[in-house]
């Protein structure tokens, strides 16, 4: 299931906008190389994007609540099997997986703890479970409420830290400690944990956030967030954005990647 950096980058620039492109092709990174044997929960699938572009073949089965996003992941095609539910009621018999993975989908539920004790029932002894999720370094770290902070303006900067994770829809953005505790106590040893996407990534997905703007009037009209998928479209953008996706993790990192293994 591996692929070169450089392929995972062009994957997420010519189909996403940008600053969502770099965080895709970055997390991307983490799952290549390592086992993930069939069949492959996928908890939180969305829009499929990630799947059908993080990985070289169909992950097995994608599970979403909401029909929306389900119905746009069958157009990628990353997954054999789409299933509407909530990821604390898994439709499935216990030990049915052999691995599983939820990328950036866990900081956005209100009921984690519920989901992860389900993912725990429905994955087999020692199946590998690998997750990705922002830390507390997420809101510390962006750039507008640093400034304001160096100016004196340290409850405009807290304000916007607030409204910032609003547009994410973040619930939680904990340390990674209090992730890894959460795992644990839901009967998961962690494998790995490794931090990644340096302050000045974060600025890039920050600041993109606002110029990434026509791509999301785009997509409201044609469904597409690119007016083309050509490489000579992005080929600046892919020179820019590699050296992040060639050296993802950072001791500062505002995201941590967990490979879980169920006890």
């Amino acid at each position: 299931m591996g692929m070169d950096t450089d392929g995972l980058l062009w994957r997420h620039l010519t189909t996403l906008p940008a600053f969502r492109a770099l965080l895709r092709a970055v997390e991307a990174t983490f799952y290549q190389g390592l086992p993930w044997p069939r069949p492959i929960l996928d908890v939180g699938c969305g829009d499929g994007h990630f799947a059908a572009h993080a990985f070289a073949e169909p992950l097995d089965v994608g599970l979403d609540p909401w029909w929306a996003p389900l119905r746009e992941a069958r157009v990628w095609s990353g997954h054999r099997l789409l299933i509407a539910a909530d990821g604390a009621h898994i439709p499935f018999a216990s030990e049915r997986f052999g691995s599983a993975v939820s990328n950036s989908v866990l900081e956005h539920i209100p009921h984690v703890d519920a989901v992860l004790r389900e993912v725990h029932r429905v994955l087999r002894p020692g199946a590998p479970f690998g997750v990705t999720v922002p830390n507390h370094r997420f809101t510390r770290y962006l750039s507008l409420a640093r400034g304001l902070e160096r100016i004196g303006l340290t409850r405009v900067a807290d304000a916007y830290r607030r409204a910032f994770n609003r547009i994410s829809r973040h619930v939680r953005t904990d340390p990674p400690e209090v992730w890894q505790a959460r795992f644990e106590r839901a009967g998961f040893h962690v494998r790995q944990r490794r931090d990644y996407f340096s302050p000045t990534a974060l600025a890039l997905l920050e600041w993109g956030h606002a110029y990434g703007l026509p791509s999301w009037l785009l997509k409201q009209g044609t469904g597409r967030w690119l007016v083309t998928s050509a490489r000579w479209n992005v080929a600046w953008l892919h020179r820019w954005l590699r050296r992040y996706v060639r050296h993802p993790e950072h001791p500062q990192g505002a995201y941590t990647f967990f490979l879980l293994e169920r006890r």
